[in-house]
Order: structure tokens, then sequence, then C-alpha cells
């Protein structure tokens, strides 16, 4: 073989030591190049993986208690709506209580005032009967020029306060 020939030309025996160092490189970079390396792009997924699935898990839970939350705050306005209606209607009730027992007292106060004014009117008219019928008795005595017994006073009083109250008429 010429030396062109050697360096383009193909020796078998080449070939083959060649092909099986190649086998031989190829099988131990699986050995130990793609094998700890498969490993460890596997075991990176795997916690790529088990991170997404505890956020997963983690969103859940949140949207779980934030919905949790959000139904107990609508029940703490529910309640507390029932509490400022139920205090309303208690106020309101008290409110007509108050008013009916002032009106109550408003109407025995004037009742009282009633029976006060009756009494005094009557107390007033006796006085004014007793010195009117005094008077009365002097003024008789002095023109009949005698003493009247109480009889005839009462009499003559009755009269008296007859003939006032039909001039007030």
């Amino acid at each position: 073989m010429t030396g062109f020939e050697q360096i383009v030309g193909i020796n078998p025996w080449t070939a083959l030591f060649t092909f099986c160092n190649m086998i031989i490189t190829f099988l131990l970079l699986k050995k130990f190049l793609f094998k700890p390396v498969k490993k460890m792009i596997d075991s990176r997924q795997k916690e790529i993986d088990d991170m997404y699935a505890d956020a997963e898990a983690s969103k859940a839970e949140a949207a779980r208690l934030q919905a949790d939350y959000e139904e107990r705050l609508g029940e703490a306005r529910a309640e507390r709506d029932r509490i400022l209606s139920d205090a309303v209607s208690r106020a309101q009730k008290r409110e007509s209580e108050i008013i009916a027992e002032a009106r109550e007292g408003a109407a025995a106060i004037m009742t009282k005032a009633e029976a006060d004014i009756a009494q005094e009117k009557k107390k007033a008219l006796n006085e004014v009967k007793n010195e009117i019928s005094s008077i009365s008795i002097s003024i008789a005595s002095e023109v009949v020029g005698r003493e009247i017994n109480e009889a005839d006073h009462s009499r003559l009083v009755s009269e008296f306060i007859g003939k006032l109250g039909e001039a007030d008429d």
C-alpha cells in the first residue's frame, strides 16, 4: 500500500479495534456517567414533582382555610345582624313600655289632680257656706232681733246657696 492508501484506506483490524474501543468507551460512559447523571436527573425531577405536589396541597389547604374563614365570617355577620335586630326589638319594646308607664303615670296624676281640685272646690264651698251662714245669721239676728236655732240656720243657708247656684247658672 502506498502512503495515500494507508491514510485513506480502511484496515479491517483497525476498524474492529476502533469499534471495540468505542463500545467499551460507551459501556464505561454508560456505567460511570450516564447512569449517575440519569439518577441525579431523576432524583431532581422527583424533588421538583414533590415540591409541585406540596405546593398544590398547600394551595388546596389555603383555599380550604379561606373558604372556612369566609364561612365563619358570614356566620359572624349573621350573628351580628341577629343580635342587632334583637337589641332593636328589645329597645322598641322597652320604649313602648316606658311610654305606656308615662301615660299611666300622667293619667294617674291627672285623676289625682282632678280629685284634689274637686276636694278643694268642696272645701272652698263649705268655707264659703260657713262664712255666709255666720254672716247671714248675724245679719238676720240683728234684723229679726232674735236668735235662730240650728235647724232654721241650716234651712236658710241651703236656700241661700240654692239661690246663689241658680244665679250662677
